[in-house]
């Protein structure tokens, strides 16, 4: 029983390692992304936040794709979705703390222009990292699940023919 509760918590802590690692990686190419676009003024162009979603992926493959190997057979589908999820958690809080610092410090009139382009100038900043928490929640969660069916243990036994 004592043998399994460490195995346990060790393979938790394999999962949060993981996690935080990737989420960091995933916060820096975010914010990487965000700032190599405001260097060439494109950053109010909402179209190239579509690139946003493919950091993401990239970010939440490789964290369930390293669980994973560290995991071996102990690998089950519910680490893997937890890992996938703390991953992306992480990765947008830490981009959200980078942007509400930016938005509200470094270059409010660029939230205001956000704010009056997007929103009709109706609501403030605080919604603008909302939408950007809710758009990185929901990317994690249906990103998590299509990976998830990649890297599951299959038990089924071959298809007859």
């Amino acid at each position: 029983m004592k043998g399994q509760l460490i195995k346990n918590q060790t393979k938790m802590d394999s999962s949060l390692s993981v996690s935080v690692k990737y989420g960091f990686f995933i916060s820096l190419g975010l914010i990487g992304y965000f700032l190599i676009l405001r260097l060439f003024g494109l950053h109010q162009n909402i179209w190239l936040r579509i690139l946003n979603g493919a950091i993401m992926a990239y970010g939440l493959y490789a964290a369930i794709k390293s669980y994973k190997l560290a995991s071996g057979m102990e690998f089950n589908y519910t680490e893997g979705f937890k890992t996938g999820l703390f991953t992306g958690f992480i990765g947008t809080f830490l981009f959200m703390i980078f942007m509400a610092i930016y938005l509200f410090h470094l270059d409010p009139e660029f939230m205001n222009s956000i704010l009056q382009k997007f929103l009709n100038g109706n609501y403030g900043g605080g919604m603008l990292l909302f939408i950007i928490l809710i758009e990185g929640f929901a990317s994690t969660v249906v990103l998590t699940l299509s990976f998830m069916q990649i890297f599951k243990n299959s038990k089924k036994i071959g298809q007859f023919e």
